[in-house]
């Protein structure tokens, strides 16, 4: 029996930011934006959205009433979360009307949660095959104003049913992991920053890409020909090329052509988007199917990196009608009915987070969008609404 992805959505919040308006601002080269680090635009999160919100906002995409009925586990993964004792899973669960007779939790480590949680929906549904499980990875990456992270800011959500006999794509047994103490990226308890060593970082995840490659190759005695093409955790675009370079000479000419072009069709949406974390693979993988060339029975590869850190590669086998599983998906159109702030705006929203539990506040969301919203505190609580 096979397992895996059925449906997958994507969502992000109405406002952006052009990199090359923020370059200017920052008295940087906007080719250093641009082209170094690889991003075009970055969406940018109001007071009345939150992780909550955008898992939420991306699941109502793709879920039907037999959906619910079949969903039997939520897993939500952030780093981004909102509480440090209650899951974002239990809150999402109450707002998309699923049933109170399932599992919840919420998962974090680093960028790589999401593809955590993805594995084990798929030993669930192997052992559970009549059920459905919910995954979500929303994150915020919050860096700061006029720090060198700054420009990899961003966010968004991806919402992924998990079931037996999966419309878009079976998820293969054939994953290879690894995780060490390192200090490239980490936040605080106290922190609403994070902070990061760019450098150790992207090192890193070149390292362990390369690790996790050479032992997987060995493992299934595959080759880059074997494959349609690379999703990868793209924190920024510009750290997909740099992995798969490593292994480019392990191909052909052509297929050196062919597997640069589909990393670019994986690009095009987190280039637009900037950093999700745990989503941002995902991003890529939804990127890859609705851009790249892809045909039903091919195999791709998706390396998922979480700093602090954990590595995973693995593959997926697309299905027979995967391109109508994500037709529906129009990243393209929701991408370009964002409201383009200057920079001034976009420092004002970025100031206007309400961190504080101790104030009864509540937030100045539009209504009538038919998206759900974080309307603001009281007595400590968060509050939500379906607007």
């Amino acid at each position: 029996m096979a397992a895996g992805i059925d449906k997958l959505s994507f969502y992000t919040p109405g406002l952006a930011l052009d990199m090359v308006e923020l370059a200017k601002a920052r008295g940087d080269e906007p080719d250093k934006y641009t082209i170094g680090i690889g991003q075009s635009v970055q969406s940018v999160v109001p007071n009345y959205e939150d992780v909550v919100t955008m898992g939420v906002n991306a699941a109502k995409k793709i879920l039907t009433a037999d959906d619910i009925a079949a969903i039997d586990m939520l897993i939500f993964a952030t780093e981004s979360g909102v509480d440090n004792s209650k899951s974002a899973a239990v809150c999402a669960q109450k707002l998309l009307g699923l049933s109170p007779y399932i599992r919840t939790i919420e998962m974090k480590q680093a960028c790589y949660a999401g593809t955590f949680g993805l594995m084990q929906a798929k030993d669930y549904v192997n052992l559970h095959p009549d059920k459905k499980v919910l995954v979500i990875a929303a994150d915020i990456a919050r860096y700061g104003l006029k720090t060198a992270g700054e420009v990899t800011q961003g966010a968004g959500a991806i919402a992924m049913v998990v079931s037996a006999n999966p419309a878009i794509a079976e998820i293969e047994d054939d994953s290879v992991y690894m995780s060490q103490d390192v200090p490239d990226f980490w936040r605080p308890v106290a922190a609403t920053t994070a902070l990061v060593d760019g450098h150790l970082s992207t090192d890193i995840y070149k390292e362990m890409f390369l690790t996790l490659w050479t032992r997987y190759t060995e493992q299934q005695k595959l080759s880059l020909a074997d494959f349609a093409g690379f999703a990868f955790h793209l924190p920024y675009t510009k750290m997909g090329k740099k992995a798969l370079d490593q292994i480019l000479d392990q191909a052909t000419p052509e297929q050196q052509q062919f597997l640069q072009e589909q990393l670019a069709a994986s690009q095009v949406y987190n280039r637009q988007v900037g950093n999700l974390y745990t989503g941002s693979v995902y991003l890529a993988l939804l990127s890859l199917l609705q851009k790249g060339q892809i045909a039903a029975g091919q195999r791709l590869a998706v390396f998922s990196y979480g700093s602090g850190a954990e590595a995973e590669l693995f593959s997926l086998k697309v299905q027979e009608n995967f391109q109508s599983a994500i037709a529906s998906q129009d990243v393209d159109g929701m991408l370009a009915d964002r409201r383009q702030l200057s920079v001034s705006e976009y420092e004002d929203v970025f100031n206007s987070q309400l961190f504080d539990y101790q104030v009864d506040v509540t937030t100045a969301g539009p209504e009538n969008t038919g998206l759900c919203q974080f309307v603001g505190w009281q007595n400590g609580h968060r509050q939500y609404k379906m607007s």
